[in-house]
């Protein structure tokens, strides 16, 4: 299997391609504008063919690469049902499976950070790795004051559907700020500082009193990401 991870250093945001092989159909998770032609470059030289691009939610700290992706590549657009962009090509819903030439994702409704983000579990007959997007990431959680976000939500999102996958499943988040790559569940059980030894309680005051300011381009990113960053 193909696995590439890129970073965009604006915004923090880690996007994942992968593909069965060389030559073979491959997907993208939460791409970003930005980077879309470093991307195409690099689907080109591996000699893929882009058949999907996932967002996990609307994204607000950047503008999204679906739209341009797919008037690129003829690629398929793809989030969880809940979401309010009219622009995407398909909708998941939970336990929809996503085949891509043998590459299997599992969508997995996981609300908390929006009220429309979905996880997409690699493997699901043996999980190999987690895409959380940003309701859960490495040593932290995605933020619950905007856009439908939820602590108590975010909470059984992570507790009760994420950290009942096997511990060994690798985590894969769409954000990190202090330069890890990945995790796992287990280590997110035993060492994230919001989640490990916490009640849900605790876990709710700790979101309601992050007093974070909202992201820069919210503004712009949103209503542009509704139109999968085409305008």
């Amino acid at each position: 299997m193909l696995f590439r991870q890129f970073f965009d250093a604006t915004s923090s945001t880690y996007t994942y391609l992968l593909a069965s092989g060389k030559g073979r159909e491959g997907l993208i998770i939460d791409p970003v504008k930005e980077q879309a032609n470093q991307y195409l470059t690099a689907i080109e030289q591996l000699d893929l063919k882009l058949v999907r691009a996932i967002d996990t939610h609307t994204h607000a700290d950047h503008v999204t690469a679906l739209g341009d992706l797919r008037e690129a590549t003829g690629c398929m657009t793809l989030m969880g049902e809940f979401t309010q962009a009219e622009c995407v090509s398909a909708h998941v819903s939970e336990d929809d499976i996503v085949d891509v030439d043998g590459i299997k994702l599992r969508a997995i409704y996981t609300p908390g950070h929006t009220n429309e983000s979905f996880s997409f579990l690699l493997d699901p007959d043996k999980p190999k790795g987690v895409f959380t997007g940003d309701v859960l990431l490495i040593r932290g959680t995605g933020r619950t004051d905007f856009q439908g976000g939820d602590p108590h939500r975010s909470w059984d999102s992570i507790v009760n559907k994420l950290f009942f996958l096997p511990e060994d499943t690798l985590l894969w988040p769409a954000h990190d700020y202090k330069g890890w790559t990945a995790s796992s569940i287990g280590e997110e059980k035993a060492h994230n500082p919001r989640l490990a030894g916490k009640t849900e309680a605790e876990y709710v005051e700790i979101m309601r009193n992050l007093h974070l300011p909202d992201p820069k381009l919210m503004d712009v990113a949103i209503p542009a990401n509704l139109a999968c960053g085409r305008g």
